[in-house]
């Protein structure tokens, strides 16, 4: 993509209704713009993030064995009524009526519909173990939205829901979520810390947020450091190794403000592994048996002839609050460093030439030749100064750039990743250094 053909209002400075880090250079960076409170359009360079972690998100869901559908945005009142949560969730729910006065909501959640979507399709034990998700726009009426994507009213989530036919399947199907959650997290280079949680409004008695570290967090946090070590990349799927992962997070102290123990706390974790600070929640597993298996009267055949509600299990992640997440844990103050899984363009080329120059032409012959690599560069061939350009894409956070001046000989190229001291490289070495760091076969 050429900058001369590209949307990207970029800010100069930080708009004053901007508090934090990730609402500030989401906006500045031309990802963002409000419409309406706590509701925001994606713009391209937003949208290419959001994509980029959607589909990491489902190819790590489908690894774990789970199955993507899509349910819509509006649901009917009425399997909301069935479930007892209607008129118990309270005015964070969008209620509204179509023309025939039927009652519906701009979904908050899913429990129920999947429910339904179980109870009229699946009558028998073979059928399970079943995990099904979707990817999808969601409401709540927050009564205060503040600090950008990161707490506001639409937002995209990725919500997984399990049937097991007893607990001990379900547990599993629960272990299983929580790998994939950790998997995921990894590949976003964060630190997600898994925590028990209250379950809230969706029920239930296991729970665990999955939180990132920061300083604009919501919630006080207290861990040992030992847990930022463990790495699950390389971790498949089998019983064994789920069972494995587990058993190490379980050794280690990890609590919210809501659960934390002082005693526990001051008793199990050494004074040069306590760390107390605020974070993020990105995502959140619950299990929660038959509440709405039962309440529903979804049920399946046994083994033995008998029907039974199936044990349920949910599973959350903020697609769309995860770019701000990200942002809180990369961005410096000077410069914004996309990690490589979704950074909008793998590589920047900042042209310094003017129109028709070598330094023109090289740029523009470097951008077809990394375009025919499969490495999606920008080129930004704008008549901006040298500095704004800089400036600019030190902002933008695409981690690798090729700066293309006069100064240089025909066959050299100025290659910088960004934080890093730059590197002086043949055509043929940036690309194949580009298709090495981005895993493309040459």
């Amino acid at each position: 993509m050429k900058l001369s053909n590209y949307f990207l209002p970029i800010l100069k400075e930080n708009p004053s209704e901007a508090k934090i880090k990730s609402h500030q250079l989401m906006l500045r960076a031309g990802m963002i713009r409000q419409s309406a409170s706590g509701i925001y359009s994606w713009l391209p360079m937003g949208f290419k993030v959001l994509k980029n972690i959607e589909q990491i998100v489902r190819e790590e869901q489908n690894k774990a064995g789970a199955i993507e559908l899509l349910m819509p945005t509006i649901q009917s009142a009425d399997i909301w009524k069935e479930s007892g949560r209607y008129d118990d969730y309270g005015k964070e729910m969008l209620r509204i009526s179509d023309r025939h006065e039927r009652d519906l909501l701009y979904g908050p959640t899913n429990e129920e519909l999947i429910t339904q979507i179980f109870r009229d399709n699946i009558k028998s034990y073979k059928n399970l173990p079943l995990m099904l998700y979707h990817i999808q726009w969601k409401f709540r009426d927050e009564i205060r939205p503040r600090f950008g994507v990161m707490r506001c009213r639409e937002f995209l989530m990725k919500d997984t829901y399990s049937f097991d036919v007893d607990k001990h399947t379900a547990e599993f199907s629960y272990k299983k979520m929580f790998l994939s959650y950790l998997k995921t997290f990894q590949k976003f280079e964060l630190n997600a810390i898994p925590m028990k949680a209250e379950t809230g409004p969706i029920g239930g008695d296991l729970s665990h947020e999955f939180i990132i570290l920061a300083d604009t967090g919501e919630s006080e946090v207290f861990l040992d450091k030992n847990l930022l070590d463990i790495d699950v990349n390389e971790v498949d799927y089998s019983e064994k190794n789920i069972n494995e992962i587990i058993e190490r997070f379980s050794k280690f102290y990890s609590a919210t403000d809501e659960k934390h123990d002082v005693n526990e706390f001051e008793k199990n974790v050494s004074k040069e592994n306590q760390l107390r600070t605020k974070g993020i929640e990105i995502g959140h597993i619950f299990y929660f048996g038959d509440k709405y298996s039962k309440s529903m009267k979804a049920l399946v055949n046994n083994k033995e002839g008998k029907n039974i509600n199936p044990q349920m299990g949910s599973y959350g992640i903020g697609v769309s609050r995860l770019p701000a997440a990200i942002i809180e844990a990369k961005y410096n103050g000077t410069f914004m460093k996309w990690p490589k899984t979704v950074t909008p363009f793998k590589v920047a080329i900042i042209n310094l030439g003017k129109n028709g120059d070598e330094a023109d032409q090289k740029s523009n012959e470097i951008y077809q030749n990394l375009i025919n690599a499969n490495l999606d560069p920008i080129l930004d061939d704008t008549s901006e100064n040298p500095s704004s350009k800089f400036k600019n894409f030190d902002l933008i956070g695409i981690p690798y750039q090729i700066i293309i001046g006069s100064k240089l000989k025909k066959d050299e190229f100025e290659f910088k990743e960004i934080g890093e001291e730059k590197l002086i490289l043949s055509k043929e070495e940036v690309i194949n250094r580009l298709k090495e760091i981005y895993n493309i076969d040459k």
